[in-house]
């Protein structure tokens, strides 16, 4: 599958950098109102050892990471909205479920639907899928800081 941007475009667009980018690429964009990205998850992340050395799986505070950072990147590609090169995003709330684990090998795909979007912030429903099943589920409000009027 091609994607709209790629991972050098991801990382353009994202404040996080290495070790932190937690998308890999958008495989569609709806402007101001769904993102869908991929994130394969590889045995070589630098999170494996720690959790957990005799059962790898990805952490769910990074599913909630990625799942935020493919609302950026919703944010960040909508034109009608100026938001600062160096704006910071700030979590205020976060309601998740995990539903199943996520492990090496796994192709993750994030799905996010914009319930609010402003320069200021948004409100966000976000999904997280590997194998067209539903890991874990998200209600996320999010804040931006030096933002452009």
């Amino acid at each position: 599958m091609s994607s709209v941007l790629g991972f050098d475009d991801v990382c353009r667009l994202l404040p996080q950098s290495y070790p932190f980018i937690m998308v890999d690429v958008v495989e569609e964009l709806q402007q101001g109102k769904r993102i869908v990205c991929r994130k394969n998850v590889t045995g070589n992340e630098w999170m494996f050892p720690g959790h957990f050395p005799k059962r790898a799986l990805f952490p769910g505070v990074l599913l909630i990471e990625g799942m935020a950072q493919a609302a950026i990147l919703l944010l960040r590609s909508d034109d009608s909205l100026v938001i600062a090169e160096d704006a910071t995003y700030l979590l205020a709330n976060v309601k998740t479920r995990f539903l199943k684990p996520v492990v090496p090998g796994d192709q993750l795909r994030y799905v996010c639907e914009a319930i609010k979007l402003a320069p200021m912030g948004g409100v966000i429903e976000a999904e997280a899928f590997v194998d067209g099943e539903v890991v874990a589920k998200a209600n996320l409000t999010f804040a931006v800081q030096g933002h452009n009027e």
